[in-house]
Order: structure tokens, then sequence, then C-alpha cells
């Protein structure tokens, strides 16, 4: 079953199985380290995502490996 929401004004569409983590890094050509991981449940990985404060030099992304374009919300500091 594919389901799809609206994130950002982009439309996505994903199965009960996507894979959805939510990812922290720091500085520019730091790696990112996944801090949590959801299977089939947008709105909590994006409440998670945006509960995360970033202060001076880190990066956060919420990352769906298994979809067309894996990066769907980035920001960093």
């Amino acid at each position: 079953m594919i389901i799809t929401d609206e994130l950002n004004g982009k439309q996505i569409a994903y199965t009960d199985q996507t894979e959805f983590l939510v990812q922290v890094g720091r500085y520019v050509k730091g790696s990112y380290k996944t801090r949590y991981s959801f299977i089939g449940n947008l709105a909590q990985s994006v409440s998670y995502y945006n509960a995360i404060n970033i202060g001076n030099g880190y990066k956060k992304r919420l990352y769906a490996p298994s979809t067309n374009n894996p990066i769907l919300a980035k920001a960093a500091s």
C-alpha cells in the first residue's frame, strides 16, 4: 500500500515498510549519525526531526534511503 503525504510543499510517496532516519552531524565535512529510526511513520519522524535543536556547527537531516530523493529535509547552523 502506497501512502502519500506532503512535506514542505513536496509530495512524498512511501509504504509502511519505508525507513525514515533522523540524522545529526557536525561541521561542514562531518558525517551524519543516525539518532532515530522509524519504519513507515513519516509523521513521527518529522516531529522528532523538528524537536532537535541544532547549535553552532551542527546540522540535521531527515533521510529516507529507499525513496527517489532520499533527503526529505535538511538544516544547518
